[in-house]
C-alpha cells in the first residue's frame, strides 16, 4: 500500500507539471485544502492556479519519500528540490511536502498538500 501512494504522489507531480487538469481533478478531494508559501487554496483554486500558470511546475526532484500509514489515511513525506515559475520569475527551492491521502470507495483521494521550505538546501 506505501508503494501505491508513493507511486499516485510522483503522477501527481507528473500531472501538475503536465497541467492535467482531469487527472488532478479526480484525485484532489473536494475538501482538500493547499499551503503554499503564503497562500492557501481549496481544491478550485489550487486547479485554477495550475491552469491559469500562475504557478508552472518546470520540475521536481524528490530526494527522500516517506510514508505512513493510519487506518484509512496516508500520510507522505517528500523532501523535493523543486523549480517553478512564480509570478513569471523561474524559483528553484527546497521543500518537505506533506501530503495527506484518505481512502474513500476503494480510491485514494488527495486531502490536503502543504509545502514548507527548507532553510538549508
Amino acid at each position: 500500500m506505501e508503494q501505491a501512494i508513493i507511486d499516485l504522489s510522483k503522477n501527481k507531480w507528473d500531472w501538475m507539471k503536465e497541467r492535467q487538469l482531469d487527472d488532478l481533478s479526480n484525485l484532489f478531494h473536494e475538501k482538500a485544502v493547499f499551503v503554499h508559501m503564503g497562500a492557501t487554496f481549496s481544491k478550485n483554486e489550487e486547479i485554477d492556479v495550475i491552469k491559469n500558470g500562475s504557478i508552472i511546475y518546470k520540475n521536481v526532484d524528490i530526494q527522500e519519500t516517506s510514508v505512513r500509514l493510519i487506518g484509512t489515511t496516508a500520510i507522505l513525506l517528500n523532501k523535493v528540490r523543486l523549480v517553478a515559475v512564480v509570478g513569471g520569475n523561474e524559483v528553484t527551492n527546497p521543500f518537505v511536502v506533506t501530503e495527506v491521502y484518505v481512502l474513500q470507495e476503494d480510491q485514494w483521494k488527495l486531502a490536503s498538500m502543504s509545502f514548507t521550505r527548507l532553510l538549508a538546501p
